[in-house]
C-alpha cells in the first residue's frame, strides 16, 4: 500500500533521461477537478443577473483557484515525493466545492466553505512530515493560515456577511502575496530560530520551478479553453434548426477560442498571454493567472449564449466585449513586461479595444459580435509575429 501511495520511478527515470520536467501522472489526474470546478463556475456566471452575482463569481473562483494552487505548488517543490493521499484528499475537497457551487447562493454555501477550510488545512500540514519543515519563499499563501480564519468565523454567518467574511479572507491572502517578499520571510524565520526548542524542525526553504509551474498554469488555461469549446458544442447541439447564421457564429466561436490559445499559450507563458517566461517572480503572475483564467471562464460562458440565441442581450453582449478588451489589456501589460516596447502595446491594445467596442456600440447581431472580437485577438497575434520577423 505505501508503494502504491507513492509516485512511480519510472516517471523521475523518464524527466533524468529526457532532461525536462513536465506534469506527473498524478498532477494531471489531479486536474481532472480542476475541469469540473471550471464547467461549475462557468454555468455560476450563466445565472449572473446582477453586480452581487459577479461579486460571487470572483470569490468563488478565486477560492477554488487558490484551493487547487495550493496542491499545484505542493506537486512542484516535492517533485516525484509527493504522496498521493493528500492530494486525492485535495481532489475530494475540490470536488464537494465544485459541487456546491451550483447552490453556493443559497444552502450549499456552508459545505462550499468548509471544503475550502479542510483544503487549506491539508495544504499547510503536507509541508510537515517526518521533523522537516519546508517553507515555499515564492508563494507564502500555501502555508500561511491566516486568511482561512474569515471562512471559519462564516460557517456562523448569514447573509451577504457570509460573502463579506470570504472575500476578507482571499483578499488578505492577495494581500500576504503582494507584500511579503521572500527575503523578509526567510530573515523572519531565521530570527525566530535563535531561541527554538531542539524538537522543532529547522525550515528548508524552498523555490518554485519556473518552467513546470508555467506548463502547469498552461494546463489549468487549456481546461478553461476546453469549458469554451464545450459551452458552443452544447449550444450547436441544442440548436433546433442549423442555419447559414448559425453556422457562422459557431465558427467564429471556435475561431475566437483558437486566437485566444495562440496569444496566452504560443505567443504567452502560462496561460497569460504575451508574458516572457522569467518576466515577473511567481508572487505577480499566480495572481495575474488567476485573473486571466477567470475571465477567460466568464467569456466561455457568454459563448454559449452566443450561438444558442439569434439576439444578444445586453449583458452578453457586454460580457463578452468586455472579457475581450481586459485580456488584451492583460496581454499588452504582460508584453510590456517581458520587454516589449511601448509602440507594440499600443499596436495590440488599439484593436481589442476598439473592434469589442464597436461590437457593443452598434450592437450587432452574434455573428457579427464574434468575429469582431475573433479578429481584435488575431490582430494582436499578427501584429506580434510581425514584430518579430522583423528583429
Amino acid at each position: 500500500m505505501k508503494e502504491w501511495l507513492s509516485q512511480p520511478a519510472i516517471l523521475a527515470a523518464v524527466s533524468e533521461a529526457t532532461g525536462e520536467r513536465h506534469a506527473s501522472w498524478l498532477e494531471l489526474f489531479f486536474d481532472l477537478v480542476a475541469v469540473a470546478g471550471v464547467a461549475q463556475l462557468s454555468h455560476l456566471v450563466h445565472t449572473t443577473t446582477s453586480w452581487a452575482d459577479a461579486g460571487l463569481y470572483v470569490v468563488c473562483f478565486l477560492a477554488f483557484w487558490t484551493a487547487w494552487m495550493c496542491f499545484t505548488v505542493y506537486g512542484n517543490v516535492r517533485r516525484d515525493d509527493a504522496r498521493v493521499a493528500p492530494v486525492l484528499g485535495a481532489m475530494l475537497g475540490l470536488a464537494f466545492m465544485a459541487a456546491a457551487v451550483d447552490e453556493v447562493g443559497g444552502e450549499r454555501a456552508r459545505p462550499f466553505a468548509i471544503a475550502y477550510i479542510l483544503v487549506r488545512v491539508l495544504a499547510d500540514r503536507v509541508w510537515q512530515q517526518r521533523g522537516s519543515l519546508r517553507v515555499v519563499v515564492d508563494w507564502p499563501v500555501v502555508q500561511v493560515g491566516t486568511g482561512v480564519v474569515p471562512w471559519i468565523v462564516s460557517l456562523w454567518a448569514e447573509g451577504p456577511w457570509r460573502y463579506g467574511l470570504w472575500a476578507l479572507g482571499l483578499a488578505f491572502d492577495l494581500w500576504l502575496t503582494f507584500t511579503v517578499a521572500g527575503e523578509r520571510m526567510v530573515e523572519g524565520f531565521q530570527r525566530r530560530q535563535q531561541g527554538r526548542r531542539r524538537d522543532v524542525p529547522v525550515p528548508e526553504f524552498v523555490h518554485l520551478d519556473p518552467a513546470h509551474i508555467g506548463e502547469r498554469l498552461g494546463l489549468f488555461m487549456i481546461i478553461v479553453l476546453g469549458e469554451g469549446v464545450l459551452v458552443v458544442t452544447e449550444a450547436l447541439a441544442g440548436a433546433g434548426h442549423w442555419t447559414a447564421p448559425l453556422y457562422g457564429t459557431a465558427t467564429g466561436a471556435l475561431a475566437l477560442l483558437a486566437a485566444l490559445w495562440a496569444v496566452a499559450l504560443r505567443l504567452g507563458f502560462g496561460g497569460i498571454p504575451f508574458l516572457g517566461a522569467h518576466a515577473l517572480p511567481p508572487r505577480l503572475m499566480l495572481p495575474l493567472h488567476c485573473l486571466t483564467a477567470g475571465i477567460v471562464a466568464a467569456l466561455a460562458s457568454g459563448l454559449g449564449d452566443l450561438v444558442a440565441h439569434d439576439e444578444l442581450t445586453p449583458g452578453t453582449r457586454w460580457l463578452v466585449c468586455g472579457a475581450v478588451a481586459a485580456l488584451g489589456v492583460i496581454g499588452a501589460g504582460a508584453g510590456l513586461a517581458a520587454g516589449r516596447r511601448w509602440w507594440w502595446a499600443l499596436a495590440v491594445v488599439l484593436p481589442v479595444l476598439v473592434l469589442p467596442g464597436l461590437a457593443g456600440g452598434l450592437e450587432t447581431g452574434p455573428r457579427a459580435t464574434v468575429w469582431l472580437l475573433a479578429a481584435a485577438l488575431a490582430l494582436q497575434g499578427i501584429i506580434t509575429r510581425v514584430r518579430a520577423t522583423r528583429q
